[in-house]
Protein backbone atom coordinates (compact mmCIF):
# COMPACT_ATOMS: atom_id res chain seq x y z
CA UNK A 1 0.00 0.00 0.00
CA UNK A 2 1.11 3.52 -0.65
CA UNK A 3 2.13 5.78 2.25
CA UNK A 4 -0.92 7.95 1.52
CA UNK A 5 -3.22 4.95 1.97
CA UNK A 6 -1.73 4.03 5.33
CA UNK A 7 -2.10 7.59 6.64
CA UNK A 8 -5.74 7.86 5.58
CA UNK A 9 -8.19 6.90 8.28
CA UNK A 10 -11.42 5.12 7.45
CA UNK A 11 -14.50 7.26 7.53
CA UNK A 12 -17.33 6.55 9.96
CA UNK A 13 -19.41 3.57 8.94
CA UNK A 14 -16.48 1.69 7.38
CA UNK A 15 -16.43 3.72 4.19
CA UNK A 16 -13.21 3.81 2.21
CA UNK A 17 -11.58 7.06 1.06
CA UNK A 18 -12.72 6.65 -2.56
CA UNK A 19 -16.37 5.91 -1.77
CA UNK A 20 -18.57 8.25 -3.76
CA UNK A 21 -15.87 8.90 -6.39
CA UNK A 22 -16.47 7.86 -10.01
CA UNK A 23 -13.87 6.78 -12.55
CA UNK A 24 -14.71 6.49 -16.25
CA UNK A 25 -12.42 4.65 -18.65
CA UNK A 26 -12.85 5.68 -22.28
CA UNK A 27 -11.42 3.26 -24.81
CA UNK A 28 -12.24 0.90 -27.64
CA UNK A 29 -12.16 -2.84 -28.33
CA UNK A 30 -8.85 -4.31 -29.42
CA UNK A 31 -6.77 -1.61 -27.76
CA UNK A 32 -3.94 -3.15 -25.70
CA UNK A 33 -3.40 0.12 -23.80
CA UNK A 34 -7.10 0.10 -22.91
CA UNK A 35 -6.74 -3.45 -21.58
CA UNK A 36 -3.83 -2.35 -19.38
CA UNK A 37 -5.72 0.73 -18.20
CA UNK A 38 -8.80 -1.36 -17.37
CA UNK A 39 -6.70 -3.60 -15.14
CA UNK A 40 -5.22 -0.63 -13.24
CA UNK A 41 -8.56 1.17 -12.90
CA UNK A 42 -10.33 -1.96 -11.65
CA UNK A 43 -7.62 -2.68 -9.09
CA UNK A 44 -7.34 0.88 -7.74
CA UNK A 45 -11.11 1.35 -7.59
CA UNK A 46 -11.48 -1.93 -5.68
CA UNK A 47 -8.83 -0.78 -3.20
CA UNK A 48 -10.28 2.69 -2.67
CA UNK A 49 -14.01 2.01 -2.91
CA UNK A 50 -14.50 4.19 -5.99
CA UNK A 51 -16.96 3.06 -8.65
CA UNK A 52 -16.00 2.86 -12.30
CA UNK A 53 -17.48 2.30 -15.71
CA UNK A 54 -16.21 2.06 -19.25
CA UNK A 55 -17.30 3.84 -22.42
CA UNK A 56 -16.50 2.71 -25.98
CA UNK A 57 -15.58 5.55 -28.36
CA UNK A 58 -16.67 3.43 -31.33
CA UNK A 59 -20.25 3.60 -30.01
CA UNK A 60 -20.34 7.33 -29.17
CA UNK A 61 -19.62 9.98 -31.80
CA UNK A 62 -19.07 12.76 -29.26
CA UNK A 63 -16.54 10.71 -27.26
CA UNK A 64 -14.83 9.68 -30.49
CA UNK A 65 -14.41 13.31 -31.58
CA UNK A 66 -13.15 14.37 -28.16
CA UNK A 67 -10.77 11.52 -27.35
CA UNK A 68 -9.86 9.40 -30.39
CA UNK A 69 -6.19 10.45 -30.33
CA UNK A 70 -5.80 9.96 -26.57
CA UNK A 71 -7.37 6.61 -25.69
CA UNK A 72 -7.40 5.19 -23.21
CA UNK A 73 -8.62 8.22 -21.30
CA UNK A 74 -9.46 8.17 -17.60
CA UNK A 75 -11.90 10.64 -16.07
CA UNK A 76 -12.28 11.12 -12.32
CA UNK A 77 -15.65 12.57 -11.37
CA UNK A 78 -16.11 13.70 -14.98
CA UNK A 79 -12.79 15.54 -15.27
CA UNK A 80 -9.92 14.21 -17.40
CA UNK A 81 -7.31 12.65 -15.15
CA UNK A 82 -4.93 11.02 -17.64
CA UNK A 83 -4.59 9.36 -21.03
CA UNK A 84 -2.55 6.59 -22.69
CA UNK A 85 -1.02 5.14 -19.52
CA UNK A 86 -2.60 5.02 -16.07
CA UNK A 87 -0.26 5.46 -13.12
CA UNK A 88 -1.87 3.51 -10.25
CA UNK A 89 -0.31 5.69 -7.53
CA UNK A 90 -1.44 8.92 -9.18
CA UNK A 91 -4.97 7.55 -9.65
CA UNK A 92 -5.06 6.35 -6.04
CA UNK A 93 -3.99 9.80 -4.79
CA UNK A 94 -6.65 11.50 -6.91
CA UNK A 95 -9.37 9.23 -5.55
CA UNK A 96 -8.30 9.74 -1.97
CA UNK A 97 -8.08 13.54 -2.09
Amino acid sequence: MSPVWRRTKKKAGGERPGDGRKVTLIGKPGCHLCDEARSVVARVCAETGASWDEKDISEDEELHRAYWEQIPVVLVDGEQHTFWKVDPERLRRALMS
